[in-house]
């Protein structure tokens, strides 16, 4: 499958999509053509950040999304390819007349690092911002959960996974086929039960199909360690810090990154069905393919993405 700008699509098309936009894909220096770190997960009204190196908020503007939707920040760490953005994105949401509660998750730390940052730019009372310092599930409800784990790193840092619960889904066509129209009946199916129609019995296993946990797994700044297979298992989706490539192997594991090869070693030993590498060195520019390749020597289904593609699942 090829990436592009356009949005593409890797799973059924006709339900409410997790989209996933990548507004910086660069490591600790950005390029002529990436941007420091920055995802964004759109989901049923949420819009998840995860990490906001500096530019992100231009990015927003690049990809045509509004910074105003976001209602979770999530941070890996407090290095500043991965937190320098907050403030300037945090003084436009102030001056674009946001008004919810802004949720910022982070790594042991990261309450204390806020607090002088805020203080630094005079900034933090224009909205609500409640700042928590998480590990293992922080967040839950009816439709999803928010996971995180540590990662071995020069600071504390963490990983995150976003997993939609898995939910009953109604067949449209089985529906069709049956001449149900839509209507308050069909609730009955969602909660997992038969339905009557028109006076007549219509089981829920042949109108019904069960949609699985679908689960996205962020793991950007790290060394090798046992947590990065555990957080990722059976992802859908694995997006993996793929700072170097072989001919740096010394250098990553001395500051702590992944090779490319590595992080395929974990999208294979967690049994993920697709990885994503990220968090490239402008070194790389002329040598993309040779990042993939390595990647896909150990784990077929690899992407490397650019700034600004999109996926939806």
């Amino acid at each position: 499958m090829r990436i592009s700008k356009r949005i593409f699509k890797l799973f059924f098309p006709r339900e409410i999509m997790i989209k996933i936009t990548f507004l910086g894909t660069a490591d600790s220096i950005p390029s002529v053509n990436r941007n420091h770190s920055a995802i964004l997960i759109t989901y049923s009204g949420e819009n998840i950040l995860v990490d906001c190196g500096e530019g992100t908020q231009r990015q927003f503007r690049k990809a045509g999304l509004n910074p105003c939707k976001i209602s979770k920040i999530l941070i890996t760490h407090i290095h500043g390819d991965h937190i320098l953005g907050l403030p300037g994105l945090l003084k436009t949401l102030a001056m674009s007349g946001y008004n919810k509660k802004l949720e910022i998750y982070g790594p042991r730390g990261i309450k204390f690092f806020l607090k002088d940052l805020f203080k630094l730019f005079s900034m933090g009372n224009e909205f609500p911002i409640e700042v928590k310092e998480v590990e293992g599930v922080f967040f839950e409800n009816p439709d999803f959960y928010l996971e995180s784990k540590k990662m071995d790193h020069n600071v504390p840092c963490n990983a995150y996974s976003f997993v939609k619960k898995s939910q009953i889904r109604i067949d449209k066509e089985k529906l069709s086929k049956s001449k149900i129209p839509p209507g308050k009946h069909l609730l009955e199916l969602k909660q997992g039960k038969n339905i009557q129609y028109n006076g007549k019995k219509y089981l829920l296993k042949d109108l019904t199909f069960k949609e699985e946990d679908k689960k996205i797994t962020i793991i950007l700044d790290t060394g090798l360690n046992s947590n990065s297979n555990i957080l990722a298992k059976n992802s859908d989706i694995l997006i993996c810090d793929s700072s170097f490539g072989e001919d740096f192997k010394d250098k990553a594991k001395e500051h702590k990154h992944l090779t490319a090869g590595e992080a395929a070693g974990i999208a294979k030993k967690s049994k993920s069905k697709k990885l994503i590498l990220t968090h490239i060195s402008q070194r790389y520019d002329r040598r993309r393919k040779n990042i993939l390749d390595e990647a896909k020597k150990i784990f077929k289904n690899s992407i490397l993405v650019n700034d600004l593609d999109v996926l939806e699942l």
